[in-house]
């Protein structure tokens, strides 16, 4: 069975319009890299767990918030590897600058026997739409697109 993750994206309204948040993953791999790799707060859950339930447990231990309001389901989309994730979008404000994230531990330099531990999330930013399109992974570019949709309806 393909993996399974859940995430939610975090939406706030400003003059310029909508704009989203976006996390970028932690880690040495990644330190040098910027568009196509930003996401949105999601993680990995099992058979039988309650995908809302793991968004909120990700969105936590990724931005040190917790996660509050109505959440919009999105229609789940399919990343490149074959993961499936299901989203859902829920508007709320945090200082992206502040957020603290869960860590992981990972041999590094490669081959170099030395354990050391990573940010699973290095950063968060706020970005319009526009610029989130580049930013975001490319699977999970369908969830702006939806996001502005619903939006457009209320």
């Amino acid at each position: 069975m393909p993996k399974q993750s859940a995430g939610l994206l975090m939406y706030r309204r400003r003059k310029e319009g909508i704009q989203v948040l976006l996390v970028h993953p932690g880690g040495p791999y990644w330190a040098n890299k910027d568009l196509g790799v930003w996401s949105i707060p999601k993680g990995e859950y099992a058979e039988g767990e309650d995908p809302l339930e793991t968004a909120r447990r990700e969105f936590r231990e990724e931005t040190g918030t917790a996660a509050f309001g109505q959440f919009l389901p999105l229609t789940p989309i399919k990343q490149a590897g074959g993961k499936r994730v299901q989203a859902w979008a829920f508007e709320g404000d945090l200082n992206a600058s502040s957020i603290s994230s869960n860590t992981f531990s990972m041999q590094w330099p490669p081959r170099s026997g030395k354990q050391q531990t990573f940010p699973e999330v290095d950063r968060a930013e706020w970005f319009t739409i526009d610029t989130a399109r580049i930013k975001i992974r490319k699977g999970q570019a369908a969830l702006l697109d939806e996001l502005l949709a619903i939006l457009a309806k209320t």
